[in-house]
């Protein structure tokens, strides 16, 4: 299956009324890459996760993932994917192996290996003395731990991931993204958003870039770099996703600072 696509889209395209969010997005991506998957605000991003773990339907296009249709085979996606949203509703009156055992059934792993990976995972994160404690105590990055280790609790082929670092502590974050390397190195994919331009830049094998509602660019960060003549992905996805408006908003704002302190003057 390495040589097969992992994900296809094939001019996918999303409406809620009359505004068209996704404008015929076409994507290939083989298994053991790690993409990183981002836009500004409102470009498609999540739309476009939504489409492919199944959670949104009335699309137009093809969405494949493992080599299935979502649209007509959405459970055997969906039991080879994993998903860590960036933030979720979480069973807090459960402990964290209450909770991944409840996940880990619903994939029909057996128990005995679930309860071992968990405590295993857990524990190398730092939560080895909270296996039995109400989640209803822990803090963001404790939870987003635990929500980390219920994408992962089933082994699945491919990782939707929607700001994974989020709460965590810069050694854990390190950690997670060790993890993802290690990952991809034996053949698992993960679909990786983010605002956090750095770690996306240092992270993925590959960048899409959206801008509304269409692939901007798509490429290594050095393939990038050299397209558009700048040393940084943050300066990229400026020159890709906006006409110069930070510019113009931040100097508005000094302005409207500056007026401020003339009148009470």
């Amino acid at each position: 299956m390495d040589d097969q696509p992992i994900i296809t889209l094939e001019n996918l395209t999303k409406s809620y009324g009359d505004k068209q969010v996704l404008k015929g997005i076409d994507l290939t991506v083989m298994p053991g890459k790690i993409i990183g998957y981002i836009g500004p605000n409102g470009a498609g991003k999540t739309t476009t996760v939504k489409i492919l773990i199944g959670m949104l339907g009335h699309y137009e296009g093809r969405a494949t993932v493992a080599g299935f249709d979502v649209r007509t085979h959405s459970l055997e996606v969906k039991r080879r994917i994993g998903y860590v949203p960036e933030s979720a509703a979480i069973y807090d009156t459960l402990t964290p192996l209450e909770y991944l055992r409840f996940l880990g059934g619903l994939y029909g792993v057996d128990e005995g290996v679930i309860v071992s990976r968990a405590k295993e995972m857990l524990s190398l994160f730092g939560l080895e003395k909270n296996l039995d404690d109400r989640m209803s105590s822990f803090s963001k990055g404790m939870r987003q731990k635990v929500l980390i280790v219920a994408g992962m609790i089933h082994n699945p082929d491919v990782l939707f991931m929607d700001e994974p670092l989020s709460g965590l502590d810069a050694n854990s974050a390190v950690t997670v993204k060790e993890i993802f390397a290690r990952l991809a190195e034996i053949g698992k994919t993960i679909f990786y958003c983010s605002h956090i331009m750095d770690v996306v830049e240092r992270v993925c094998d590959r960048i899409i870039i959206l801008s509304n509602g269409q692939i901007a660019a798509d490429g290594s960060f050095e393939e990038l770099r050299q397209m558009n003549k700048e040393e940084s992905l943050e300066r990229i996805f400026t020159q890709l996703t906006s006409e110069g408006e930070q510019d113009v908003v931040a100097s508005q704002f000094i302005q409207a600072l500056s007026e401020r302190e003339e009148r009470v003057d």
